[in-house]
């Protein structure tokens, strides 16, 4: 059965039983995260490395540390555990001693969102729902479409006018009922909110359900457990709404606090120069609520971040720090990453590279220090964008002298 204790508001941290209210009533749905607690100590006697080599290379290993009881842990384990590359031609390029890759590209629906939503499909399916539904940019959106595809439960999908068609096609390739919102990405948000409420349907909505964060703690629980023996100085998230950044942060504390790790690691945020209301929020202790700003990468184009407050005090208590770099740098960390490791990352996920750089030109990440950078999505999911980074093809006639003129004036 599930470990969780509790739930405890990242704001006034009032205390809730498990089964209740999404958010904290006294703070209201905006300020009022609330966060899952478990009971450690229970979870330290079965999680150890001696069981973890025994257990399938998906989410589902850390059992312990998610809020499901074992029976309605999906057996499908092809989410998660996902490799970490080593990318030395990357450092050099950076200016950093080491960097790892944490390639969430191939996750099922490619990417880091199939974390959260596989849990939350299953805590749905626990508490007996048919119907579940999430506004997102894209990635949240497929993945969803994704698990529900698997489950056999019906995927509700709110997305603004700016979703990119690869992450479009795959939602309802995998048969996901669509709503396309001729708006902006809060509209879509405050859309699906009003419709859950009024039909029941479950609400995937990582910026407001606690428990679909818990999927996101897993690409921590990983980092911890792959690094275990050869940990990172940082590790490197870039950053919509908060969620995932908090996630990574929980997983890695609690891999500690149960014993499997004895180090800690600084976490670095990343946003886009356009759309950056964490890097203020964590300067200042205060989020800007104007939606102000704009960026072309679009999973973290998210101007009023719903969770920023777990995702500041995350950062903060790692003594980590948030860092924004533009769009320009983000194209050519998705040529880099590419060209110099084999990983294709879409723009938001080429973000975390692009702050390395940032960061290191700052001074906040040194020149001997070890870095894993979390890449939350394949290039394929935006094409468009992708393309804006890469350049074009030489479009010539099927004449040799055309090739030979192409390659020699390449080469000079």
């Amino acid at each position: 059965m599930s470990l969780v204790t509790g739930l405890s508001c990242v704001q006034c941290y009032a205390e809730y039983p498990e089964g209740g209210s999404l958010t904290c009533p006294a703070c209201g749905p905006d300020e009022g995260i609330l966060d899952v607690r478990y009971n450690l100590d229970r979870a330290a006697r079965s999680l150890t490395t001696e069981t973890l080599l025994k257990r399938t290379r998906s989410i589902w290993r850390y059992r312990e540390l998610l809020p499901l009881d074992e029976e309605f842990l999906p057996t499908r384990g092809t989410i998660g555990f996902t490799p970490m590359i080593e990318a030395p031609r990357l450092a050099e390029a950076l200016g950093v001693g080491r960097l790892r890759l944490k390639d969430d590209t191939r996750n099922p629906s490619g990417s880091f969102k199939d974390r959260a939503s596989a849990v939350g499909v299953a805590r749905a399916m626990q508490e007996g729902h048919t119907e579940i539904a999430c506004a997102s940019t894209g990635n949240a959106a497929s993945s969803l479409a994704y698990c529900a595809a698997v489950a056999g439960v019906r995927a509700n999908i709110f997305v603004s006018r700016i979703v990119p068609e690869g992450k479009l096609a795959q939602m309802l390739a995998y048969g996901a009922r669509v709503f396309k919102i001729m708006d902006s990405y809060a509209r879509a948000y405050e859309l699906c909110t009003r419709v859950c409420e009024r039909l029941g349907w479950y609400n995937r909505n990582a910026a407001i359900n606690p428990y679909l964060v818990e999927g996101k703690k897993t690409a921590g629980l990983e980092i911890a457990e792959q690094c275990a023996d050869d940990p990172p100085d940082w590790v490197v998230c870039s950053v919509g709404d908060g969620c995932s950044i908090a996630g990574v942060c929980k997983g890695l504390a609690s891999m500690k606090s149960i014993g499997l790790i004895d180090w800690d690691a600084r976490v670095l945020g990343v946003q886009a120069a356009g759309v950056a209301p964490l890097v203020r929020a964590f300067e200042t202790g205060e989020l800007d609520r104007s939606g102000a700003g704009d960026t072309y990468a679009d999973s973290i184009n998210v101007p009023v971040p719903r969770n920023w407050r777990k995702a500041v005090n995350a950062v903060r208590d790692s003594r980590g720090a948030f860092v924004s770099t533009d769009d320009e740098k983000i194209m050519e960390a998705v040529r880099l990453t590419a060209r110099l490791t084999g990983v294709f990352a879409e723009p938001a996920a080429a973000a975390s590279v692009a702050g390395v750089a940032e960061a290191r030109r700052r001074g906040i990440i040194g020149a001997t220090s070890s870095v894993v950078a979390v890449i939350t999505g394949n290039g394929l999911k935006d094409t468009r964008g992708a393309l804006q980074a890469v350049g074009k093809p030489h479009e010539i006639p099927p004449e040799l002298d055309r090739v030979l003129g192409i390659v020699e004036q390449s080469s000079a």
